[in-house]
């Protein structure tokens, strides 16, 4: 217990900056869950549709995440510069994030199309879920984007630690930027024509982006490109098995949409507490703070109780600002009792399983030889999608909701 409060002491700078980035996290995101709320017929005319979503906002936390993992590890070691030119560190950092976007995009919209058609599930066509995904994570990635190169900026002028606040804030720009983007992809779809030509031309810029990237003249982008499209691929699938799951309770979540409201400030904490530790442990291993033991060692826990620390903050405050927001916004909501402590104890098991998830992916990344910025935060934050899902059923249905 004395060595526990001594590191919580020692790290009381991490955890208000945690603290801060998770309140602008769950902030954020709690307008985007209010969008999902609202999006109910939506939803219930576009079939697939919520199969898409989870993996949609996931994969540019996934994505982008990873990308202010690097470059809060860039800064670590110096290679970190402000320059954009092609060849540079942050440059070709940013061309891998940009190349993966594109492929994944239409990645998922197959995996989405494939996973409905498997368990019986109503969908639009494929070509149409492409478009949709595309445009929605095009959209979504350039406002991404600009956010983690000013936060890095800032970061690096101000000291701040990048692995604290990176993930949170970027997760919350991902899930309020995606949503709206793909609504207006949506609004694309209706001329067959157009949804069969458009649909053609973003899967051949996909496949492009896919030669681009693997046989690019930066070494660096090729690395990058080449562990994250298999970590990325996984992510993929477990975003959408989570937009599986909430598809089949699609009756249930329109019934009562404050727990639609709730699915996005839930999923985004999830994935930041895990990007959070993911971030710290890949730090340490670099700079052989921890080493890559098959069991945590004191360190790792020592790191995995701050995690929980915020968990028990993340989710006490998804749950208030969840059930106000509702409210605040004529949406139907139960008791403010039930939703807090249904949320709080599926965000507690969330937090749990994410240590374990977390400390193995980074551990084993590293002791393969991948960089474990590439490949945990991925792995971390797209299997708390799903995860995540089955912790707030869990939560909700201990309390007597959904």
């Amino acid at each position: 217990m004395r060595s526990l409060l001594s590191h919580w002491s020692s790290e009381r700078g991490t955890l208000r900056q945690g603290v801060s980035a998770l309140t602008i996290c769950v902030t954020v995101t709690l307008f985007a869950g209010i969008i999902l709320g609202e999006m109910d017929e939506v939803l219930e005319e576009t079939p697939g549709l919520l199969v898409l979503v989870p993996s949609a906002i996931g994969m540019r936390g996934a994505i982008f995440g990873a990308l202010a993992a690097r470059l809060g590890t860039g800064m670590l070691t110096g290679q970190f510069t402000t320059n954009l030119r092609r060849g540079r560190f942050t440059a070709a950092n940013v061309e891998a994030a940009l190349l993966l976007s594109l492929i994944t995009a239409v990645a998922t919209a197959g995996i989405a199309w494939g996973a409905s058609a498997l368990f019986g599930l109503p969908t639009i066509d494929v070509l149409q879920l492409v478009i949709v995904s595309t445009v929605g994570a095009l959209g979504a990635s350039v406002v991404v984007l600009a956010v983690t190169l000013a936060l890095a900026r800032t970061a690096e002028a101000r000291s701040w630690d990048m692995d604290a606040i990176g993930t949170p804030v970027v997760t919350a720009t991902a899930d309020i930027s995606t949503l709206p983007a793909l609504l207006l992809g949506v609004l694309l779809l209706g001329n067959t024509v157009v949804h069969i030509v458009l649909g053609g031309v973003l899967i051949a810029a996909a496949i492009g982006a896919a030669v681009l990237g693997l046989r690019n003249p930066s070494a660096l982008t090729r690395r990058i490109m080449r562990e994250s499209l298999p970590v990325l691929a996984y992510a993929a699938v477990m975003g959408v098995l989570a937009g599986t799951v909430l598809e089949t309770r699609l009756d249930t979540l329109v019934a009562d949409p404050a727990l639609l409201v709730a699915v996005p400030p839930f999923i985004a904490s999830s994935g930041a507490l895990g990007g959070i530790l993911s971030a710290r442990l890949s730090s340490h291993l670099h700079v052989g703070l921890i080493e890559p033991e098959r069991a945590p060692g004191p360190q790792a826990a020592l790191e995995g109780s701050l995690t929980f620390v915020l968990g028990v903050i993340g989710f006490t405050v998804v749950g208030l600002s969840t059930w106000v927001g509702a409210r605040l916004f004529g949406i139907a909501a139960p008791p403010a009792w039930q939703l807090v402590v249904g949320l709080t104890i599926g965000g507690l098991v969330a937090t749990a399983l994410l240590f374990f998830v977390a400390y193995y992916a980074a551990t084993a990344s590293y002791r393969y030889g991948l960089d474990p910025d590439n490949s945990s935060i991925p792995i971390v934050t797209s299997s708390m999608d799903f995860l995540g899902i089955l912790c707030l059923v869990i939560g909700i249905s201990l309390v007597g909701l959904g």
